[in-house]
């Protein structure tokens, strides 16, 4: 079984796991790992997530979206924190708490530092004891306090809930302690970053893995360019111009066999999923039933270097089964990856600990 070094390793390699509420297979910030390790155990990604304080390896913060991150990136994401706090970045509808509603940010703060940490939730009490502030503002300014680094996430409890603390609470003093480099130095390390975990790839598809802005990762694409940290590359069929990190290697062969997520990095930005696999994909999650179609929670199927099929998966952890309501093969899929889906399907399957697959018209996999 794939261990705590292994799991570091991918998700240093990556930069992030992007964080989603949807359970109806698994969180999606565990399935990226699982792609690429297999069957690993999950507590290794919460203790590093949200365990003791020594324990810590990750933490969270809006970085492509909500994430994890290796804790070496908290330096390098804090001109977000004070953009945010100065209220030039964020929701539009968080704004106001960097400025006229500042008085209601200070107060659910000034009761985190008092009591420790606080859901949302947390705060329905602190609602009848004050009388001056709603549940739904106290949520926006905990989240505006979230975006600007004046609190991260302690634990998660419940529902995924999150649970809101104090950084010198949380975060290593080692790391709160490194210097923040000017901004123009963290952009160009983030886009290094982005352009390590997504092989080749345009200025905008590194722009976006971080979320930066377009000048912001114009200069630093520019700058990486300029120093041979990336190369320009072309290609065959697609416009470019492309960027490979100087340390990029072509292997001999690809052996990957792995569902992803709708949030894996290799497939989030679809229309470059469109462009380099011919694999058109939406996830149709707020689609209407009778609209979908291919399904509510559809993972692709990568086979080698291609995404070969598409499933629409759910776990009946009651009835310890992997449903499969609907599978859609690609019109050129290989003759070998049906049995390919079936082992991933019984692999996963057995990774969240259920006892078989189902797959459409009643076919049983026995999990492995």
């Amino acid at each position: 079984m794939p261990g705590v070094r292994d799991l570091r390793r991918t998700v240093e390699r990556l930069g992030l796991h992007q964080i989603d509420s949807v359970n109806v297979v698994a969180r999606a910030h565990y399935l990226p790992a699982f792609s690429r390790l297999g069957a690993y155990d999950r507590t290794l990604l919460d203790t590093d997530a949200w365990g003791p304080k020594r324990a810590r390896r990750l933490w969270e913060y809006w970085a492509h979206e909500a994430s994890l991150l290796p804790l070496d990136l908290h330096p390098l994401l804090r001109w977000r924190m004070a953009r945010a706090d100065r209220g030039e970045t964020g929701w539009t509808g968080l704004r106001p708490f960097a400025t006229e509603h500042r008085a209601v940010a200070d107060a659910v703060l000034a009761r985190i530092r008092a009591d420790g940490p606080h859901a949302a939730s947390d705060f329905e009490e602190g609602r009848s004891r004050s009388g001056w502030w709603e549940w739904g503002e106290t949520k926006r300014a905990l989240e505006w306090l979230f975006w600007a680094g004046h609190v991260t996430t302690a634990t998660r409890r419940g529902s995924f809930e999150r649970v809101y603390d104090l950084p010198e609470r949380v975060i290593p003093p080692a790391i709160l302690a490194l210097p923040t480099p000017p901004e123009t130095e963290a952009h160009r390390a983030l886009t290094e970053r982005a352009a390590r975990a997504l092989g080749v790839a345009t200025e905008t598809e590194l722009r976006d893995y971080f979320r930066l802005s377009p000048a912001d990762a114009r200069a630093a694409v520019a700058t990486l360019a300029e120093e041979g940290v990336v190369r320009p590359v072309s290609v065959e069929g697609l416009r470019g111009p492309y960027y490979l990190h100087r340390e990029a290697r072509r292997p001999r062969r690809i052996d990957a066999r792995a569902l992803l997520a709708p949030f894996d990095p290799l497939i989030w930005e679809r229309d470059r999923t469109e462009r380099l696999f011919g694999f058109r994909y939406r996830i149709e999650i707020y689609v209407p039933a009778d609209k979908r179609a291919h399904g509510y929670y559809v993972l692709p199927f990568l086979l080698g270097d291609r995404l070969v099929a598409r499933v629409d998966l759910k776990a009946d952890r009651q009835g310890r089964r992997l449903l499969v309501p609907s599978l859609h093969l690609e019109p050129d899929a290989p003759a070998e990856a049906m049995p390919a889906l079936e082992a991933e399907l019984a692999t996963m399957a057995g990774w969240l600990g259920l006892d078989r697959v189902v797959l459409p018209g009643g076919a049983i996999l026995s999990a492995s």
